[in-house]
């Protein structure tokens, strides 16, 4: 039996999806245990690519038990869809392969509209939310007042928990936002028909997840986002509003930490982020469009496009600390074919001085430019290469001077979209 964590070591969009897809083939329960339908996972199957908001990537492997677990904050309309998409496309026939938290938090119509009115009112300093209500959702929940997916199952709860709230957030709403107030009965109506349909996936998903350690399987723990998004140890205040560490897969799951066997961190061979935000290591220039383009760099839950640059080492080896990685699993290794030079960020200059850690201050680390360390490109297709000692020289050196300098080693490679395009050393469950 192995327990394993998949974290994101940068901004986000890593690639966990498919790391998480092409393990899963090992894991016998693969569980999601934090952020919302803010976030979106692409698994290439095929010829066909599938995006994920809220199931676990893992869904579409046969006879996985597959969890959302309380740290999630569901959007119930989003997950039914899905739901619905999965078995239009034969997947989820056997309704025991997908369990959702009783204790999650959910997300309701107010923390939407509350989400796009806080940020239409920031103007030129918004934080780059999705507006699909995470923050305020997972605002709730620290204030005590959130409902969860039990809360759909009585009637008489459900009723007087949303009569409670709607009041404060229509009086918010009205006179702070100059919104329009919501009306009890079309919420009312449309959650406990949502109820309805989720009850059946409904369980103490923490009870599950330890009788599946103690029969000694193997459990994947996905996580969402990426280190820099973390509410605690991102890039403050332009971060998430959930724990994207580690150490949050034991909250978010309900697990104790004893119980973690190893944590594989995820890197794109480059740096992406969406949103605002510092970005020491961006190339706002012809070589950054070059690497969006090629490496398809759009949001896939917004669309929208993200900011690209070069690989930082500051901050996958700051993720390597904070998560405590054992491993890493480098992505899109084939965006950069056709790069004659490559460079990689490895420390940050400020005023004269060199940092080699991210500085706390926000503002110091906004002001602080990259300093590089120039490499040779290997201008040659590896899409199809599947092992490491068959990649050319450069790319080997460039994977080998990533390894020295986040002094974590690197245990997959991904060089394309589709499950086999992965060049495996280590498979962490073994």
């Amino acid at each position: 039996m192995a327990v394993v964590i998949i974290v994101g070591t940068q901004w986000g969009d890593e690639g966990k999806g498919k790391i998480v897809d092409f393990l899963a083939e090992h894991a016998d329960t693969i569980v999601r245990f934090q952020g919302g339908n803010n976030a979106g996972h692409t698994v290439v199957v095929g010829n066909e690519s599938l995006i994920f908001h809220l199931l676990p990537s893992g869904i579409l492997r046969q006879n996985k038990k597959c969890i959302i677990g309380n740290g999630v904050v569901i959007d119930p309309g989003v997950l039914l869809e899905e739901i619905e998409m999965m078995r239009s496309k034969g997947h989820l026939q056997n309704k025991d392969c997908l369990f959702i938290s009783e204790s999650a938090h959910l997300v309701m119509p107010y923390h939407k509209r509350v989400d796009i009115a806080r940020e239409n009112l920031m103007g030129g300093k918004k934080i780059g939310t999705t507006g699909r209500g995470i923050g305020p959702t997972y605002e709730d929940k620290a204030g005590r007042v959130g409902i969860r997916v039990i809360d759909l199952f009585d009637k008489d709860v459900f009723k007087e928990k949303l009569t409670s709230i709607l009041e404060e957030k229509n009086f918010y709403l009205v006179n702070y936002f100059n919104e329009e107030a919501f009306e009890f009965e079309e919420i009312y109506e449309e959650y406990i028909d949502f109820g309805k349909k989720i009850r059946e996936y409904a369980a103490d998903t923490s009870r599950i997840i330890d009788r599946e350690m103690k029969n000694g399987k193997n459990i994947l723990f996905e996580g969402a986002q990426g280190y820099l998004l973390d509410i605690d140890h991102g890039t403050y205040p332009f971060v998430t509003s959930s724990n994207t560490v580690a150490a949050e897969a034991c909250i978010g799951a309900g697990i104790g930490p004893t119980k973690i066997d190893k944590v594989v961190g995820i890197s794109k061979a480059y740096t992406t982020r969406v949103g605002q935000g510092p970005f020491p290591a961006e190339l706002n220039n012809e070589l950054g469009d070059s690497l969006r383009e090629k490496g398809n760099e759009y949001g896939a839950t917004t669309g929208r496009p993200r900011r690209c640059g070069w690989f930082d080492a500051i901050v996958v080896k700051n993720a390597v600390r904070i998560s405590g990685i054992d491993s890493l699993v480098i992505t899109k290794l084939d965006v950069l074919n056709s790069f004659e030079k490559i460079n990689i960020c490895t420390g940050y200059r400020y005023n004269g001085e060199v940092y080699s850690e991210i500085p706390s201050s926000l503002k110091r680390l906004g002001a602080c430019r990259p300093i590089y360390e120039e490499m040779d490109g290997w201008l040659s297709e590896i899409g199809g290469i599947r092992e490491r000692n068959k990649l050319p020289d450069n790319a080997k050196r460039y994977i080998d001077r990533i390894e020295a300098l986040v002094e974590t080693e690197v245990i997959m490679i991904s060089v394309g979209s589709k499950r086999d395009d992965t060049i495996v050393m280590k498979d962490p469950f073994m």
